[in-house]
């Protein structure tokens, strides 16, 4: 292990609660791979408290942090700035310090990508499905209209949501347009599409044998399609295990884990990040057997 000393540098995260994040794990091992002096901690941080923590933070020298749920948005208003992919996102998962005061950005878009980009597919002419319209959502809406797919739909089960959700999309400078649908359309969609990706907790640890997608759906997938799961516990998913049985390939949540804190890192360090060590260190965690 690295030795703290007075000169160590201080990263963390910020969330509530924030004591089931993973991030600690995966980047005490990239930092002490890259044998650079600084440590990553989990700071509590309840929303009432969240001005008065950056506060704290400027005056204890705190270099940058992540954040997570519920202060992606809510901290957007107490930074100097943030980053035109963040103002697209409407969230922020990444902050460090300036000369001007903190600015933001969101790496959550890097880390959804990172492992679509190497399989070269014609995404100017794929029409992606996203299950869920969450925060995360935005993210992987941002990062699909970046990889130029012309046309993504969105399904949710709350009307009021999707109408929201598509709204604020349509002034925005996606290059892509955004359709909404109910559940009880996805059986009527899939057959066009080679992505899905699920953006809901539905399958998430401990209720493992969850999925939001009927089993008999993933039939009329075409063969070639890809079913993307963002949860990484279990891996694979129901969600993923049925995808796999008719022929799909499938890609679970950890490399978008691990990719958005690699790329929030090496804004930090100014050092590339070891994406594979950070990835090893939570599969260890995790107990994977990958």
């Amino acid at each position: 292990m690295s030795i703290i000393t007075g000169k160590t540098k201080l990263l963390g995260i910020i969330g509530h609660p924030v004591e089931h994040s993973l991030s600690p794990v995966m980047q005490n091992a990239a930092i002490e791979h890259l044998g650079v002096d600084y440590i990553y901690v989990p700071f509590p941080v309840k929303p009432e408290n969240l001005a008065t923590a950056l506060h704290g933070f400027a005056t204890i020298g705190v270099m940058g942090f992540n954040a997570t749920i519920p202060h992606k948005q809510a901290i957007i208003p107490l930074l100097s700035e943030i980053t035109t992919t963040a103002q697209l996102v409407g969230a922020v998962n990444t902050v460090w310090r300036t000369e001007t005061g903190w600015k933001g950005t969101n790496t959550d878009v890097i880390g959804f990508l990172s492992p679509l980009k190497p399989l070269k597919r014609p995404w100017n002419t794929i029409k992606p499905i996203i299950l869920g319209n969450g925060g995360a959502a935005r993210a992987v809406v941002v990062g699909l209209g970046e990889l130029g797919c012309p046309e993504i739909a969105v399904v949710g089960r709350d009307p009021d949501k999707l109408g929201q959700f598509k709204q604020s999309w349509d002034d925005s400078t996606l290059n892509a347009s955004v359709t909404v649908h109910s559940w009880d359309e996805l059986s009527g969609m899939v057959s066009e599409s080679q992505l899905i990706v699920n953006t809901t907790p539905i399958g998430m640890f401990p209720h493992t044998e969850n999925s939001p997608v009927d089993r008999n759906i993933w039939k009329k997938f075409p063969k070639n399609a890809i079913a993307y799961d963002l949860i990484y516990n279990p891996s694979p998913t129901q969600f993923l295990k049925d995808a796999q049985q008719q022929g799909l390939t499938i890609i679970d949540g950890l490399d978008m884990l691990v990719y958005q804190g690699a790329a929030a890192l090496e804004i930090w360090v100014q050092k590339p990040a070891p994406g594979e060590v950070m990835s090893q260190a939570l599969k260890q965690y995790l107990y994977l057997d990958r």
